[in-house]
């Protein structure tokens, strides 16, 4: 007898993305990156003797920031949980005669040091080592706490030479955790007027695109009875929860193309005879601009509302569990240090328009640089269309090509922070485009108390 079932492609298993768009994607970047050049260096910057001794002590550190990087990648620790990552690097910190402070700025797994003249111009450098549940460092943030490290000691070794003071912040919890935020409500950056880190990618990007972001917890309440008999005397919240989905769907078709919406079902009932009284959803929101972030959020909340109208349901809408994260804010003159310095290892800085901006996400730098001039750097750590947030990633961040990207970076770092010291006519220039974006933003009051 024939299987009327036999035409029916193997459902057992989900179908393979095509590969055509991410093809597509690299080809056209490859092709602009050919003519394309990012903006470089228009200041006189350090002095070459003071790069020189940079560079030589970024040689001696190398063995010691490949050591920690490998050891964070085989030891990952997720956020507010990177307790021996946080105390590894403090180790070798101290291990060099620099007091650390553990726990600092009100998060356990916090950290802060540092060098110099504490009336000087300050600039401070940023480590992440948060990993990601069941995956690892697939963020590559082995190499950012390594490469800021570096960075941080390299600075450290020129004493009484240091044209001004360096903080180095361990910030914890990159990943959805709000790290730096908590921090900067802690006092981490009063007194601090400029920020710089690195985070690996796959191409190097001096003033990359990170959307802001924020969360929304969407609880609808309804009435309880039986699915069968009954069914006329209940308020099904889990049909809420499936109109707010829809909704959503339904609202991309107005969104512009940067923004982003995804949302998963985190309570829906308990049994099929039962009309569930309790479902929610929780949702990350994405925008390029903290106010089209804003209108997208009204939006939201407008479609919950909707929902429990349509289903009898009431609503709570709950807000950033973690704190929201703001856009990054490019720094034109800070990007062409990085270009210069980083190119001087043999690298080739992309500008921002080259590499497609779908490929997006957030982070809580951009509350950083919110607050003052900074720079987020990507460096390519691999030549593989990798994404982020994967264990290939992290395979990657522990090859040797990952390792040159730590000692690369940590030079770089440390000599854009010693251009930034040393020359006034950089610091006028980054605090002039700072102010022409906008300014310093009052970030934790940004979206107003209602949050919506």
């Amino acid at each position: 007898m024939n299987d009327p079932h036999a035409h029916l492609p193997d459902l057992s298993s989900p179908t393979t993305p095509d590969g055509f768009l991410l093809a597509h994607l690299a080809e056209e970047t490859r092709r602009r990156a050919r003519t394309a050049r990012a903006p470089e260096a228009t200041t006189a910057g350090a002095d070459r003797d003071l790069l020189d001794a940079l560079q030589s002590a970024v040689d001696d550190l190398a063995p010691t920031l490949l050591a920690a990087s490998h050891d964070l990648s085989e030891h990952p620790e997720v956020s507010f949980e990177e307790h021996r990552s946080a105390a590894a690097l403090a180790d070798l910190v101290e291990a060099r005669g620099i007091d650390v402070v553990r726990g600092a700025h009100g998060l356990a797994t916090g950290l802060r040091a540092e060098v110099g003249d504490p009336d000087g111009p300050t600039i401070a450098v940023l480590s992440e080592y948060d990993a990601l549940p069941g995956i690892g460092h697939g963020c590559g943030h082995n190499v950012i706490a390594t490469a800021g490290l570096g960075a941080f000691l390299a600075l450290a070794s020129l004493g009484d030479r240091l044209p001004g003071r360096v903080v180095w912040l361990g910030t914890p919890a990159e990943e959805g955790g709000g790290g730096k935020e908590l921090m900067a409500a802690q006092g981490a950056f009063d007194g601090v007027d400029a920020a710089l880190m690195v985070h690996p990618f796959t191409y190097d990007i001096a003033d990359p695109l990170f959307l802001g972001r924020r969360q929304l917890r969407a609880t609808f309440t309804g009435v309880t009875s039986h699915a069968s008999a009954q069914p006329f005397m209940g308020r099904n919240a889990l049909d809420a929860v499936n109109l707010m989905y829809t909704g959503v769907g339904l609202h991309r078709q107005q969104m512009p193309a940067t923004d982003r919406v995804h949302g998963v079902v985190t309570a829906g009932g308990e049994r099929p005879n039962v009309i569930p009284e309790h479902a929610e959803m929780l949702f990350y929101l994405r925008s390029e601009l903290p106010e089209s972030l804003a209108v997208l959020s009204g939006r939201l909340a407008d479609i919950a509302r909707g929902a429990a109208l349509m289903t009898g349901c009431g609503v709570e809408l709950t807000w950033d569990e973690a704190p929201p994260y703001l856009p990054v804010r490019g720094n034109g003159p800070l990007a062409g240090a990085w270009t210069s310095r980083y190119g001087e290892r043999g690298r080739t800085v992309l500008p921002p328009d080259v590499v497609p901006r779908m490929f997006a996400g957030s982070t809580d730098f951009g509350n950083v640089s919110y607050r003052m001039p900074g720079v987020h750097a990507m460096v390519k750590i691999t030549d593989a269309d990798l994404s982020l947030h994967t264990r290939e990633f992290a395979d990657a961040a522990v090859t040797e090509e990952a390792d040159r990207v730590v000692v690369d970076a940590a030079w770089a770092l440390a000599a854009v922070s010693a251009d930034w010291l040393s020359d006034p006519e950089l610091r006028r220039a980054a605090a002039e485009d700072f102010e022409a974006a906008g300014g310093a933003v009052d970030v934790p009051s940004y979206f107003g108390e209602d949050h919506a």
